[in-house]
């Protein structure tokens, strides 16, 4: 048993040499001191933001689980939102303290995924995410599949943000004002898809069916829903050698040197101490999306 103090806060630790990943050699402490150390970065997009738990008690070997609803066990100065869902609602965790990513890590929790909208107004979402996964191992064409998306998205004058999934893929990421609901960012997501999708069809398909896909990028817009949740960057993923979901530069996506999993829990903080965030200007750039949705179907009217 351990003891870690964050200020008014006190973790408990126990097992710290329990190896979660055995490629990589690191143990439950070495995530513990990973999320401690990158509570900095991740903060700004933790703060007020419903999570969802991916758990690996036994190593990411195992199947490990997802925890949605807060346990009575859980301290209480951990903060929690409560949010409705069919049938009644549940109770999620709010990890907006250094003390709080540490006790989740922990209970094993590898793996964060976050609402697309705030506590405070869970109907109304604050990002729009297109998620980008390769049909079988060419992150090539995700990497095209992203560009195509910002370029696009420059047509309607809309600022667009992009992070490695940490797994396989890509998420381009644009910020809201909050003012529009879930139906309204997914309608326009589905819309955006559809021009993008026409405009090259040997690459790009919104065709849900994997079968009917012919090895094009789906552009995925699915998450853009009440309750969907997407990977909190700077979490870890249950893959071998421990990689992380990292805020990137466009221009990194251009290069062919860049690989989903490139970093880890290893190097990142190489990466931190030589480039700025990426997404510093995320909070700013935030936009109105019945404007953005007025440009698209001028943009498609004339074609």
């Amino acid at each position: 048993m351990g003891r870690r103090r964050f200020g008014r806060h006190t973790v408990d630790t126990s097992r710290e040499e329990k190896t979660l990943f055995p490629e990589a050699d690191l143990t439950k402490g070495d995530l513990i001191d990973y999320f401690t150390r990158v509570f900095g970065s991740m903060k700004p997009h933790l703060a007020d933001r419903p999570l969802s738990l991916r758990r690996y008690p036994d190593g990411i070997r195992s199947e490990g689980f997802f925890q949605k609803q807060v346990p009575d066990y859980f301290p209480s100065w951990i903060r929690s939102t409560r949010v409705r869902k069919e049938g009644g609602h549940q109770d999620l965790v709010i990890a907006d303290r250094q003390a709080t990513l540490a006790y989740l890590a922990n209970q094993a929790c590898i793996t964060l995924h976050g609402w697309l909208s705030r506590a405070d107004r869970p109907d109304h979402p604050d990002q729009l995410v297109i998620d980008l996964d390769p049909a079988g191992r060419d992150f090539g064409a995700v990497r095209q599949a992203a560009l195509r998306c910002r370029t696009l998205f420059e047509e309607l004058a809309v600022p667009s943000f992009v992070k490695s999934s940490g797994s396989r893929g890509l998420h381009v990421t644009v910020p809201l004002d909050r003012r529009a609901t879930f139906d309204e960012a997914r309608s326009f997501a589905q819309r955006f898809a559809g021009v993008l999708a026409a405009r090259f069809p040997k690459e790009l398909t919104t065709e849900q069916r994997k079968q009917k896909r012919a090895g094009r990028i789906y552009l995925d817009v699915g998450r853009n829903a009440y309750g969907q949740t997407v990977v909190v960057p700077y979490s870890t993923r249950a893959r071998p050698g421990a990689p992380v979901a990292v805020p990137l530069r466009w221009d990194e996506v251009a290069s062919r040197r860049l690989s989903p999993r490139r970093y880890t829990v290893r190097n990142l903080f190489r990466r931190l101490a030589q480039i700025e965030d990426p997404w510093q200007g995320f909070a700013r750039s935030r936009i109105l999306i019945r404007a953005a949705q007025r440009r698209l179907e001028r943009l498609e009217d004339s074609t």
